[in-house]
């Protein structure tokens, strides 16, 4: 379905990958790497922001007229870069490709590192923080890895209102190690009472290529966790906040940039190991695209002038149907089958083909005009998906890339797997039972 004109193209984003940490966590198999120190030295954000623009640069044929809705600054951690070279980053990302009114601007940010400035990312733009908080139990904190209290998440948390952000989340994790049910409720209940905008809310899994994996923690068996997810929605929904996707609770706040994944919008990925996602005019044809995954080898690409850009495939229908429902299922309130014309280009028809067994099983229900997943379904939502996957291809070669709030803001972009794959903060959903109708 060719769209002739900007006006029916997809809505477009932008993600941003700054990969480094203050150390690497055991449970995380994202693009991250440990710093050396325990500062970002000054010359290596330099080199790194000329970089990105470098990336940007060679990205913006993409743009075809349109304006960003949204920029997440994802990583790693984003908030060890100084404010300064923050709004140099934004400032020439904004010179390129203009922002929409409103545009929303996330920088993810860990409690407990103090060369964060807060009111320095406010004046240089940033508009939504997402605060990497995990737990506020010290001794679960330690058992992640991860380099802050709860006492800091909470000061870091303070700190984000007094300097001016009225659009803050939170990233919780359950199902931890050997957190029980009342310690899972305790997490949540002092997360609430910080009255956040958003929370992801996510189970930690274990994934290939990381400490956990190699040697994992005692974890709580799956009834506890079932049990705690259910008690933990449940005082969600109590307190004011809806889940419009499977980990994602907003009061009046939705994540626009996650949404803009969810409904198979655009984005270009900039940054080491980033990925895209682009609708091309006229001719309608989605493309993905892959960078460097090795932050020091994509600096020296482009202080060499070289290419950033490792992969640029464009996706078969097939491919194209599985993708839409990848994302778009994920919604808590589905979608319409006009939105899969549009963002696809492909035949109503075909969706419906491809739906109906799992309507008939009651694994997908049709409302109205809309297509979502059933309670039931959505429960055994990884086990749908995968009876969703193309039967000529397998596994796409690049499925969406989250996002942190999937850790790391964007989808995943490894072969799908289906535990946490299809995004970084995805919670892992039970599979279906052999006899299930």
């Amino acid at each position: 379905m060719p769209r002739p004109n900007p006006h029916a193209l997809p809505p477009l984003a932008l993600y941003v990958h700054l990969p480094w940490c203050l150390s690497k966590c055991p449970y995380c198999d994202f693009n991250s790497h440990a710093l050396p120190g325990n500062a970002l030295p000054g010359a290596l954000q330099r080199d790194y922001i000329a970089a990105l623009i470098a990336d940007l640069e060679g990205d913006l044929a993409y743009v075809q007229g349109r304006r960003l809705v949204s920029i997440f600054l994802g990583g790693g951690t984003p908030s060890l870069f100084d404010a300064a070279s923050i709004a140099k980053l934004l400032d020439a990302i904004c010179a390129r490709i203009a922002p929409a009114p409103a545009c929303e601007i996330t920088l993810e940010a860990n409690p407990g590192v103090e060369a964060a400035d807060f009111a320095g990312f406010r004046a240089a733009g940033v508009n939504r923080l997402s605060l990497g908080v995990q737990s506020f139990d010290d001794a679960t904190l330690a058992k992640l890895g991860r380099a802050h209290s709860g006492a800091d998440a909470i000061r870091a948390f303070e700190a984000a209102r007094i300097a001016g952000f009225d659009n803050v989340n939170l990233d919780l994790m359950f199902g931890l190690p050997r957190q029980t049910i009342a310690l899972g409720l305790a997490d949540l209940r002092r997360g609430l009472a910080l009255a956040p905008d958003h929370v992801s809310y996510y189970q930690l899994t274990l994934e290939p290529n990381t400490m956990f994996y190699a040697s994992p923690p005692p974890l709580p068996d799956d009834a506890s966790v079932w049990r705690l997810q259910c008690a933990a929605e449940s005082m969600l929904r109590e307190r004011g906040y809806r889940r419009y996707e499977v980990s994602a609770y907003a009061a009046t706040k939705r994540c626009r940039h996650n949404v803009n994944y969810w409904r198979f919008g655009d984005y270009i990925g900039i940054g080491a190991g980033a990925h895209g996602k682009v609708t091309l005019a006229p001719s309608g044809a989605v493309v993905r695209t892959r960078k460097h995954r090795r932050p020091q080898r994509y600096v020296e690409r482009a202080k060499a002038g070289g290419h950033r850009r490792i992969e640029e495939r464009t996706l078969a229908d097939d491919d194209l149907l599985f993708e839409f429902l990848l994302n778009a299922l994920r919604l808590a309130d589905g979608f319409e089958a006009s939105l899969f014309r549009r963002r696809t280009g492909l035949d109503g028809r075909l969706l419906w083909r491809r739906l109906q067994p799992l309507i008939a099983r009651g694994l997908i229900e049709r409302r109205g005009r809309r297509y979502a997943a059933t309670p039931h379904g959505a429960r055994f939502l990884n086990d749908v998906l995968e009876e969703l996957l193309p039967e000529t291809t397998g596994a796409p070669d690049c499925a969406p890339e989250p996002v942190s709030e999937q850790r790391g803001g964007q989808p995943r972009s490894t072969a799908f797997s289906l535990t946490k794959a299809t995004y970084a903060h995805a919670t892992p959903i039970a599979r279906l039972p052999a006899n299930s109708a």
